[in-house]
């Protein structure tokens, strides 16, 4: 029966022997409910499927963001980036899910510390600390450095969130990893050694630990919001912990130079890499784990290349073309659910 198929998906509930309630819809359950009346997948399946293309579609937002951290440094000051890419993300997705903020708002007050924390984790350190690190060093070191946080990711979920780890999962983050290495190493694995570590590079790894830190906690702390409306009190958190690091930075900072470059970049960086990347990668990590989704995180050197390549007017080399042999396969690999 259509009833007894909405109850095991958690969209009815008994509220009496002769009875039912129906459970709050949001959008997303209501497209749910059609798809379970007419007997096609269940919400789960449904939702299951969405997070595995999520997967590797998200990195390709994110890659936006190695434009925008090369064309900012001559305009943007980190701090003043970083605020007004997340400040504006908290606005454009505050659009779309305001009704659903001011129904709960009774629960932000329980989960406000970890909006801040959420915030100070995903939006400074990975959005302000990024761009001040890019300003000293090197794209080689930065995916070197960051090839590190899914690696953490996968690790500590295992540990941490108890997480299942199957063979085949590592094994597909090993070939992943290989693939990046070679990307980053243009293919030139005597290079290795030559990579030497200045501030820059200590920024960037602190952001990777940040990461590893966020994409955790997302998982650790069940929220009563939406993923879209999470987001956008997780990126208003961020932009009140900025505050007072903002106004050092325009008191002893380096200057900004506004205008129409400044207010792309600002754009740019908000809705593709910004709202965009990472409600993608929420909802991808709530549905499939942590661990398994931290393996996207290795197709961002790789459409970064694309990137630079349509964009920057960079070639094509063949050391792009194995590497993503490698990194295709091994986040098929770590994507499977563990058996």
């Amino acid at each position: 029966m259509p009833f007894d198929k909405l109850r095991a998906n958690g969209l009815l509930s008994e509220a009496g022997s002769q009875s039912i309630e129906i459970a709050p819809l949001s959008r997303y359950s209501f497209t749910c409910l059609l798809s379970v009346l007419n007997n096609s997948e269940t919400s789960i399946e449904r939702a299951q499927r969405i997070a595995a293309v999520l997967v590797y579609f998200t990195p390709a937002l994110w890659a936006v963001n190695y434009l925008v951290a090369r064309w900012a440094p001559e305009v943007l000051a980190p701090h003043a980036l970083a605020f007004g890419r997340w400040w504006l993300a908290a606005c454009v997705l505050a659009c779309f899910c305001w009704p659903e903020i001011l129904a709960k708002r009774a629960a932000i007050r329980a989960e406000a510390l970890h909006f801040l924390l959420l915030g100070a984790l995903g939006m400074w350190v990975c959005g302000a600390w990024l761009y001040h690190g890019a300003r000293s060093t090197t794209a080689i070191n930065i995916g070197l450095i960051y090839s590190a946080s899914p690696v953490l990711i996968v690790l500590l979920s295992w540990v941490w969130l108890k997480e299942r780890f199957a063979w085949l999962q590592a094994a597909g983050v090993a070939i992943a990893l290989l693939g990046l290495l070679h990307i980053v190493l243009k293919g030139q694995w005597g290079s290795l050694a030559s990579v030497t570590v200045n501030p820059g590079d200590f920024w960037v790894a602190l952001c990777a630990l940040a990461w590893a830190a966020y994409a955790l906690l997302m998982k650790r702390w069940p929220s009563a919001f939406s993923p879209l409306a999470r987001l956008a009190l997780t990126a208003l958190g961020g932009c009140m912990v900025m505050l007072i690091p903002l106004g050092m930075e325009s008191l002893h900072g380096p200057g900004n130079v506004w205008g129409f470059k400044a207010l792309g970049l600002i754009v740019a960086s908000a809705l593709i890499p910004g709202a965009g990347a990472y409600f993608a990668y929420s909802y991808a990590q709530k549905h499939l784990g942590a661990a398994r989704v931290a393996t996207a995180l290795y197709l961002g050197p790789l459409y970064a290349a694309l990137l630079g390549v349509v964009v920057l007017g960079e070639r094509l080399h063949a050391f792009h073309v194995i590497g993503a042999a490698l990194i295709l396969p091994g986040i098929y690999l770590a994507s499977r659910a563990p058996k």
